[in-house]
């Protein structure tokens, strides 16, 4: 499947198009006109992005060169797109998140900040930083470490803090903070482990670890470590 996830997204556009013949110069400029799937999401990206500070000609060629050069972009960009159809009933389409999903975007976003980030090129990684958080919702931190197959629902009101490590396979929603504690220094912000489930509104903060396939309900306030295969919630937050 990921070999070819770009030829059904292709097959997937030119379906949209026949429902929706308006919108055929957008979804072929975007998408159909495209060479693969890194060019379509950088093509994207650069038609949210722009600003008086950068074009959209720009913002491309910024973050293609970006992609381009961190070998991992590609794979982790098609996991997320497939995690996000496996696990949100409500992504029918692997086209839906690329074009729709702001959780998507924003992650894509931060996937070329981090690149920037790791490259010492810090004052860009943060102007692409403060552009996902004004338009997408979604706050990442780009020296924060998130692997491939991650879905950030929804996304508006998340905030990822800059020593956050996400696992693969991981659920993240709306308004959920992986944050310090205060004026701490150094490693303090949430290790979260593989198959986690974060649910709306939740708070997780300081240096601990949420363990694998645990789940923290929404409006939860993470403090202390989570056992694998656990539940918690409440105020602070308790197993269930």
């Amino acid at each position: 499947m990921k070999n070819n996830i770009f030829p059904k997204i292709k097959d997937e556009i030119k379906l949209r198009i026949n429902a929706e013949p308006s919108l055929e110069p957008y979804l072929n400029d975007l998408i159909l006109s495209q060479n693969s799937l890194i060019d379509s999401v950088a093509s994207i990206l650069a038609s949210k992005l722009n600003s008086d500070a950068l074009s959209s000609n720009k913002i491309k060629e910024f973050i293609l060169d970006v992609y381009h050069k961190c070998d991992h972009i590609e794979e982790d960009l098609i996991n997320d797109i497939i995690f996000f159809k496996d696990h949100d009933p409500a992504c029918k389409y692997f086209s839906t998140p690329i074009l729709f999903y702001k959780g998507f975007q924003g992650l894509a976003t931060y996937r070329a900040a981090n690149c920037l980030w790791n490259d010492d090129r810090h004052t860009m990684a943060l102007f692409f930083q403060n552009r996902a958080s004004e338009v997408f919702g979604v706050d990442i931190h780009p020296a924060a470490d998130i692997k491939g197959g991650v879905m950030i629902d929804h996304a508006t009101g998340v905030v990822i803090g800059e020593t956050s490590k996400i696992d693969k396979n991981v659920s993240i929603y709306q308004g959920v903070t992986l944050g310090g504690k205060g004026f701490e220094v150094g490693d303090r912000h949430p290790k979260i482990e593989s198959g986690v489930s974060i649910f709306a509104s939740s708070t997780i903060l300081g240096n601990i670890t949420i363990g694998k396939n645990s789940k923290v309900a929404a409006g939860s306030l993470v403090l202390k470590d989570v056992d694998p295969d656990t539940t918690v919630a409440g105020i602070p937050a308790k197993k269930l």
